[in-house]
């Protein structure tokens, strides 16, 4: 099935490890065959893993778009969602990273990351607590 991109005016995006950039109007883009795409929104830099739940984001989105050419994502992400499944008591939460690591371990990376996103809301509450305020 085609992906169908569309792009503002300047927005960059990675296909297959090259970073693009959209001219000056905005375009779609089909893409026709199967692609490693992920659009600017959904690009971390390394210095914005700074959670543990971020940590696990991008250690996924590096092994989408390296493929399987490296263990070294793979081992982070293993060792991130260990020790953030060790932290979380939540039942919903521990069954949404075992759905996750599923997705890992099947290659369905960008799967993964969208539902990497949701645990972002539950640690955001969690480290936002502020047991005073009760």
């Amino acid at each position: 099935m085609p992906l169908k991109l569309s792009l503002k005016p300047g927005e960059k995006f990675v296909l297959n490890g090259a970073v693009l950039t959209n001219g000056d109007k905005r375009t779609s883009l089909v893409i026709q065959n199967k692609a490693c795409v992920l659009r600017e929104k959904d690009i971390m830099q390394p210095e914005g893993a700074n959670t543990p739940a971020r940590r696990i984001y991008l250690a996924i989105m590096m092994m989408y778009l390296d493929g399987e050419a490296s263990e070294e994502p793979y081992n982070e992400f293993a060792l991130r969602m260990t020790e953030f499944m060790g932290a979380v008591r939540n039942h919903q939460v521990l069954t949404a990273c075992v759905d996750i690591s599923r997705d890992v371990a099947k290659g369905s990376y960008y799967k993964a990351l969208i539902a990497c996103r949701k645990l972002f809301d539950f640690e955001q509450e969690r480290l936002s607590y502020d047991p005073s305020s009760v």
